[in-house]
């Protein structure tokens, strides 16, 4: 009995670890609330705004035409690899398989960045073809994989008669050998289709701008917050797949052959066998090829009117890029990155062609020593008479001539608390090191953020290149670690609006955010200073469509567009005329959004410390993750 009871308990358990997160997602699904912290009430909203969403759709369709074209070229490939090896001596066939097998072997992160350097080196630029050429050739392994036992297995005999009686060895191959080796090729084709459909890692190496498969859209999505339409998304595919199963696992048992008969049985076979091998298959084609057109139709209307566009994610007021498009004609391709230190290097290979990008100060600084920038043609830009001077002349510690960079948004770097777990007045960064607020510390998983905070706290500057006092602050950082409970970027918004933290070191910005959704919140710029950043707009050298990239930045510096930013944002626009436009006199007034002259006295503006230096940061930040 206890024996039993134990067994049912087990089974119980299992089931809940195994089903517990999707019943979770699916319920997250049906929240109103844009948040998964807050419930706000049961809705469907998000099943209708996941079919309006066009990323999602086209990240979708992506995904299924790369998984089904790379999967049928691989199979093609692959077949015809399989029978040149088996017709090899034993010596050569044992080292061609050693070497083929070699991309299963490999971890996918080295796979990937040896195709990404490879399609650089070969100045190929990345996009949809480097992703389909990724996926074809880490299929094909597993395509021989599956096809050489089903040739082992032919009779040879039967081809050589076929030969004798006067077929052509094409004729003899079709008729005799693919027939039996059928079920390994069909084999190869589902493993390489459903190894193309859930790969990451490669992708994200061979990606370029526009381009996202259903894998990398939803790591940008969760890397800022995840949007509630990929609970829907994700909702039904889960049952999808289940549906799908049932029917597949749907069988007549005992009881319908005493009934029915055997004719029943094969009724219900040859409908079985109608459904899958025609009625789904037809309908995937026809989702494909539909989506097919409709993709097609899309990216080839804006054709080379286009601006390619490289931003921080949650960035931009979306229908500032559709009133763009609707404005001008030019089509936006646009993609996000996460940190400074991610976007650099892909701007640096000049692998991919962006034309608008939005680094923050040192790294504009950093461009512009590196020569990575043109300069902006300012009688394109007549709007930039809207950017007040004082930030103007702020970006000249960084664009010392105002010529490759147009301030965008600003802001700064301070403490934001939850005044119900925080029982004390915060005006110090030294709270982040206070043992009782323990696993309820956030911390920017960003090292020149994180850095800073704790060089301003010992009261040093925030761009310090003294060894000692960088090898100080790093020594507090590894102090502080058994206290933090995550280092994040986006995600620090979510957790404090949900109290899963007391504290956390936040951007203004997503502080204003925070405190629209949480009035508990209370944000605080600490009495050692801080980092006052500027977000600008450049355009990389290797731009492919300039005017446009000018005509962009132009339209962003319209007071009428600044004020939808800041609407949707909530970062401070450096732009008077757009700042009138807030309607709201407390929002116009925030100080958090626009800090008075006292509140900044001890601030700093990151700079770029040169490539020595840098790395130095970078190693110093390593030794504290890996403590």
């Amino acid at each position: 009995m206890i024996k039993s009871a134990a067994k049912r308990f087990y089974l119980i358990l299992i089931f809940i670890l195994l089903y517990a997160p999707i019943v979770t997602l699916i319920v997250l699904s049906f929240n109103s609330s844009k948040t998964r912290a807050k419930w706000g009430g049961f809705a469907g909203k998000w099943y209708i705004t996941l079919f309006q969403n066009q990323e999602i759709m086209n990240a979708l369709y992506t995904t299924l035409i790369i998984a089904l074209v790379s999967a049928l070229i691989a199979t093609i490939i692959g077949t015809a690899a399989a029978i040149g090896v088996q017709a090899m001596k034993p010596k050569f066939r044992t080292l061609t398989l050693g070497i083929t097998n070699i991309p299963m072997l490999n971890a996918d992160i080295v796979t990937g960045i040896s195709l990404m350097l490879l399609f650089i080196a070969f100045r190929f630029s990345l996009g949809f073809k480097t992703i389909l050429l990724a996926h074809i050739t880490f299929n094909i392994p597993y395509v021989i994989l599956s096809v050489l036992p089903k040739l082992k297995q032919t009779n040879k005999n039967v081809y050589e008669a076929a030969l004798d009686l006067g077929a052509s060895p094409v004729y003899a191959f079709f008729k005799v050998v693919f027939p039996d080796i059928m079920p390994g090729v069909f084999s190869g084709f589902l493993l390489a289709f459903t190894m193309s459909l859930d790969d990451f890692v490669i992708t994200h190496f061979t990606k370029g701008p526009g381009v996202d498969t259903l894998s990398t859209k939803i790591y940008s999505e969760v890397r800022k917050g995840i949007k509630p339409e990929m609970y829907a998304l994700s909702t039904i595919m889960f049952l999808t797949v289940l549906v799908l199963l049932m029917l597949v696992n749907t069988a007549p048992d005992k009881t319908d052959v005493l009934s029915s008969g055997q004719i029943e049985i094969k009724k219900k076979h040859k409908l079985s066998r109608f459904i899958f091998r025609k009625v789904v298959p037809t309908a995937i084609v026809i989702v494909i090829v539909a989506g097919g057109f409709f993709y097609g139709s899309h990216n080839s209307a804006a054709g080379k009117s286009q601006v390619i566009v490289y931003n921080w994610g949650e960035y931009i007021n979306p229908d500032i890029l559709t009133k763009f498009e609707k404005e001008t004609g030019i089509h936006v391709v646009y993609e996000e990155y996460e940190t400074n230190e991610i976007m650099y290097p892909k701007i640096q290979s000049g692998a991919i062609a962006y034309d608008v990008v939005c680094p923050s100060d040192y790294m504009v600084q950093r461009m512009i020593e590196n020569n990575l920038l043109a300069e902006i043609d300012f009688d394109k830009v007549p709007n930039i008479k809207y950017i007040d001077k004082p930030y103007m002349d702020q970006a000249r510690q960084y664009d010392p001539e105002n010529k490759y960079s147009v301030p965008y948004l600003f802001g700064t770097v301070g403490i934001l608390y939850n005044k119900t777990m925080v029982g004390e007045p915060v005006d110090s960064w030294g709270i982040l090191w206070d043992k009782k607020y323990k696993d309820s510390i956030l911390m920017q998983d960003s090292v020149r953020d994180t850095f800073g905070v704790t060089l301003k706290y010992l009261g040093y500057s925030l761009n310090s290149t003294d060894l000692d006092e960088l090898e100080e602050a790093k020594k507090l950082l590894i102090e502080q670690k058994p206290l933090v409970q995550a280092y994040v970027i986006d995600q620090v918004r979510d957790k404090m609006i949900g109290n899963e933290a007391a504290l956390g070191v936040i951007y203004s910005g997503e502080a204003l955010y925070t405190q629209l959704e949480n009035p508990n919140l209370e944000y605080v710029i600490p009495k050692e200073g801080s980092n006052l950043w500027i977000d600008s707009w450049v355009i990389p050298k290797n731009a492919e469509h300039k005017e446009n990239a000018e005509k962009f930045i132009n339209f962003l510096c319209r007071p009428d567009i600044a004020k939808m930013n800041y609407d949707y944002t909530t970062y401070s626009i450096p732009n008077s005329e757009g700042r009138k436009l807030i309607e709201d006199k407390a929002l116009r007034d925030n100080r958090i959004t626009f800090p008075e002259p006292e509140d900044l006295k001890n601030c700093e503006t990151f700079k770029f410390l040169g490539d020595e230096n840098d790395a130095l940061y970078n190693r110093l930040w390593r030794e504290v993750k890996s403590r």
